[in-house]
């Protein structure tokens, strides 16, 4: 198995695997074991992000779609999911509102055929603005 598989299987056990290479003395072994699972890493925090985004912007596509069906639960998530993004964001600092601004069009995207599919109805909406994801204050 190769360090980029074993990084993408388990963080653990890749850490484990590095531990042990450099108890053997192997430290360029180990050296390509971290950066394998450095990039691991970096890649599920931006997984994270963006699964979080899409979840906001569903909910929010969501109230601005269907104003007669608003409720708590909507409310709840859109705060949860910004909440979740602000954590990330402030556990992995590499990962900076211009990181987020990248994936927006991706992540509207799913996020549209996602809320569609939950409305059951076309999304007359063509995109999200920063405020309305973010700024807007969205309370019953």
């Amino acid at each position: 198995m190769t360090w980029r598989e074993k990084a993408a299987d388990s963080h653990y056990q890749t850490a484990v695997a590095i531990r042990d290479e450099l108890q053997s003395g192997h430290v360029d072994q180990a050296r390509q074991g971290l950066e394998e699972l450095i990039d691991a890493l970096a890649r599920s925090d931006r997984r994270a992000l963006r699964s979080q985004l899409v979840r906001l912007m569903v909910h929010v596509i969501k109230w601005l779609s269907q104003p007669d069906q608003r409720c708590r639960s909507w409310a709840s998530s859109i705060r949860q999911a910004r909440a979740e993004i602000a954590e990330i964001q402030e556990e992995t600092p590499s990962l900076t509102d211009d990181v987020v601004k990248g994936a927006w069009d991706r992540c509207f995207d799913l996020a549209k055929d996602q809320a569609e599919s939950e409305m059951n109805q076309p999304c007359a909406l063509k995109l999200l603005t920063w405020e309305e994801v973010f700024g807007n204050d969205y309370r019953i």
